[in-house]
């Protein structure tokens, strides 16, 4: 029999290499839905809903399957999520209309709700000490798309699109029989049988639940948005191939994915807010400098001619500070479930599942608002003004809210020194 140590690193190993699966074909939409856009002619706003609609399922699913996995175990309810989206996975390569890339994109979306089943199950294998790191390794699953970001643009050129999703989805059946093999269960892990749906889902009742849904929606949903649009951003601005500008925009998608891990010790050794806090910060100067358009303006001179000016950032200044925000971001991802495996050890399933609820649908409604301020301002930098405002209100929300807290805790302990003094 296996022991304890074994069967913690097996799941830790098996639940982030099945994350990471996932996750490249939650975004697979990313790079073969631009050859599908030039097929079916469609706009900035219809691209959008089409790299979109995964992301709604999983964003969707992310909740009941925290609460199944709660109730039931990460193992059983992880195999069911993977052997779903075989089928849909296969038959995108056959589908020709939009309609039907739309359906079968909402039946693969189920592979996005692997995340809350996957934090859950594995955070509870480890203790307090070494949840944030456990967590932050899985996490690091996010960089199953720059593995989408790699792989599918060859298999684009090499054989068309409609290849891409048939060997995903034979690489899915791959995983599902080695994550039966060599991954356990544990009943302690469960919830209490009597414990209802409904008292569940009580913790929603909870302000800083939300609180933390806002973080996310920025730190993953905007990670989950650039991942899709990127590629084509590089295309449309830049004038790249699609090989080339998937490659420019892994430089953004596999450090912020991989760095999860390093955000999670950060967050054990340092604490979930002072991390969460600068990662705010850092973004919110990168994104004000990539929000600025391409721009040329003219003037008169004194001596009745003209002269023009050119302001905007290069390929290589720009790629440098996108790069930055996916570090931050990657950070940012741990320390927001750092605080959750603090503040709701026992429901940690559910609540995952609602942040990672809001997180995803964030990743879903952000690309389909960049394609709306695309087409109506033919601005494509508009991407980032989106995500700068939003990073303004978690700024605030944040500084408010925790100096709110850090108030009434000075205020009580005052009040417990004076009650001792007399």
């Amino acid at each position: 029999m296996a022991s304890f140590r074994r069967k913690q690193l097996s799941v830790l190993t098996m639940n982030t290499y099945a994350f990471t699966a996932c996750f490249a074909v939650w975004v697979m939409f990313s790079i073969i839905g631009i050859p599908i856009k030039e097929l079916l002619t469609l706009t900035e706003t219809q691209f959008g809903l089409l790299v979109a609609t995964p992301i709604l399922t999983g964003a969707i699913f992310r909740l009941p399957a925290g609460m199944l996995t709660d109730k039931f175990g990460g193992r059983v309810v992880f195999m069911l999520l993977l052997c779903t989206m075989l089928v849909p996975l296969w038959l995108i390569g056959e589908a020709t209309q939009y309609w039907q890339f739309l359906i079968l994109g909402l039946f693969v979306g189920i592979a996005g709700a692997s995340f809350s089943v996957g934090i859950s199950y594995t955070a509870k294998w480890f203790d307090k000490d070494t949840q944030g790191l456990a967590m932050g390794i899985f996490g690091a699953g996010n960089a199953g798309a720059a593995v989408t970001k790699f792989i599918a643009p060859s298999i684009v050129v090499a054989y068309g699109w409609t290849a891409v999703p048939k060997v995903y989805a034979v690489f899915m059946a791959v995983t599902v029989v080695l994550y039966w093999m060599f991954t356990y269960s544990d009943p302690d892990h469960k919830v209490s049988s009597n414990v209802t749906f409904k008292e569940q889902l009580s913790v929603l009742k909870d302000r800083n639940v939300w609180r933390y849904c806002q973080y996310y929606s920025i730190v993953f949903g905007g990670f989950v948005a650039l991942s899709l649009w990127m590629t084509k951003y590089y295309i449309n601005e830049y004038g790249f191939e699609i090989q080339q500008a998937a490659l420019l925009a892994s430089i953004f998608v596999l450090p912020s994915g991989i760095i999860r891990a390093l955000g999670g010790w950060f967050s054990d050794k340092y604490g979930a807010y002072k991390v969460t806090w600068w990662v705010m910060w850092i973004c919110w100067v990168c994104l004000f400098l990539l929000s600025y358009p391409q721009t040329a303006f003219t003037v008169q001179t004194a001596d009745g001619g003209s002269a023009t000016f050119e302001f905007g950032l290069n390929v290589w200044v720009f790629t440098a500070l996108l790069f930055i925000v996916g570090i931050a971001w990657g950070f940012g991802k741990a320390s927001v479930f750092k605080f959750l495996s603090e503040e709701y050890p026992e429901n940690l399933g559910v609540v995952s599942g609602v942040v990672g609820l809001a997180g995803g649908l964030g990743g879903f409604l952000l690309p389909i608002m960049f394609g709306f301020f695309i087409d109506m301002f033919n601005i494509n930098s508009a991407i980032f003004m989106i995500l700068y405002g939003a990073t303004c209100v978690s700024l605030v929300w944040m500084h408010w809210s925790f100096a709110k807290e850090k108030g009434a805790e000075e205020n009580n302990f005052k009040e417990n020194m004076a009650a001792e003094l007399e």
